[in-house]
């Protein structure tokens, strides 16, 4: 050995392991537990016996109990909106007033139809593995479940007139947490503007497909920013050149490595984590206040409707409410809305068959 040499000098060192990747089993525990639930749904829901008119129940011959509603009524291929209400979709006046708070967890598992299940359960495929993979299961967990409750509680918010369901917020969660894993583990990255530009693209298509008629953009953008915000506190990584000692070989000069994090990677940590908990804070006590998000923002419905020629943003489904009368088994519906009204000769009726009714009526 020479004089004035390192001890590390005297191996020629292999570069660092590279960290070990995780296995995705989470996701498709999440896949499994969504298609479940809707299997549940289907089973609740038993067209051929709740329908008014089950010869249009879908598929009644070969499905049986797990028929779909008539097109009219569903067009996804799917249970009742009085079904899904009744397996815990989220109604904001069941979470205000009758106070089911359950409503905006339970509501992120249920779908309004096969084809609402298939897009997002491929969109959780495609975006979720990887991440488990990268970060594990600990961290897309939380991220997966918060990012859904946020999309929630923005829905409610702005969403007081229908049933929302769906797992969209937690999957634009996913998506924002790409984005802000890009942002601040930027020294990680080969091609960054081109990552953080296709990134980009992705997101804004997505986010367009909000504006139509009909669909709950506030949970995509509620889900969105809830992803992004966690994103800072729960995928930051070490900066590019940094070696773990657990990944460093026999000999490899530990006492050169870099610091394990940026400055900016701890500071987009707090302000993440503080936008993230003033965020829920704000929105919860708005919420349960009763306070409705356009009375504070009256620009806000562009987010989730854009009118043009080809569509009107005041075609939205109006509030399902009807006044009823009652004399023994006949029951009188009028829609609070419309003013249409209808007789139904009903034996032992629920809530939810009067709501089911009243929907159907006013739609």
């Amino acid at each position: 050995m020479g004089r004035g040499s390192r001890p590390h000098d005297a191996y020629p060192t292999a570069p660092p392991r590279p960290p070990s990747r995780w296995v995705s089993w989470l996701v498709p525990v999440f896949l499994v537990a969504n298609v479940a639930a809707f299997a549940a749904t289907m089973y609740v829901n038993d067209c051929p016996k709740n329908a008014r008119v089950p010869s249009l129940c879908v598929w009644r011959e070969q499905l049986g109990r797990f028929a779909f509603q008539p097109p009219r009524e569903n067009p996804l291929f799917g249970p009742s909106t009085a079904t899904l209400l009744k397996m815990g979709g989220l109604d904001v006046n069941k979470v205000v007033h009758d106070h089911q708070q359950w409503r905006l967890i339970s509501s992120i598992w249920l779908h309004g139809g096969v084809i609402h299940l298939l897009a997002n359960m491929l969109s959780l495929l495609f975006i979720g593995i990887g991440l488990e993979q990268e970060f594990g299961f600990l961290r897309i967990g939380p991220l997966y479940i918060i990012s859904g409750i946020g999309g929630s509680v923005l829905s409610a918010l702005f969403n007081k007139s229908s049933i929302s369901v769906g797992a969209s917020g937690a999957l634009f969660g996913l998506l924002g947490s790409l984005l802000s894993e890009l942002i601040t583990n930027w020294t990680v990255y080969a091609n960054k503007c081109s990552a953080l530009m296709s990134l980009v693209f992705i997101i804004a298509i997505n986010l367009a497909i909000g504006i139509l008629p009909r669909v709950d953009n506030f949970a995509h953008v509620g889900g969105f920013i809830s992803g992004f915000l966690l994103g800072f506190v729960l995928l930051m990584r070490p900066q590019f050149g940094y070696v773990s000692r657990n990944n460093a070989p026999i000999g490899y000069p530990t006492y050169t490595a870099k610091r394990k994090h940026k400055i900016y990677q701890y500071v987009l940590w707090i302000i993440g984590a503080i936008l993230l908990v003033v965020g829920f804070a704000v929105g919860l006590i708005m919420l349960f206040r009763g306070e409705n998000g356009y009375e504070h923002c009256s620009w806000c419905h562009y987010l989730s409707c854009v009118p043009t020629r080809f569509w009107s943003c005041n075609q939205q489904q109006p509030p399902s409410t009807c006044t009823t009368s009652q004399l023994g088994n006949n029951w009188n519906l009028t829609c609070s809305g419309s003013g249409k009204t209808q007789s139904y000769v009903l034996q032992n009726a629920t809530e939810y068959r009067i709501y089911e009714l009243c929907t159907e009526l006013c739609s």
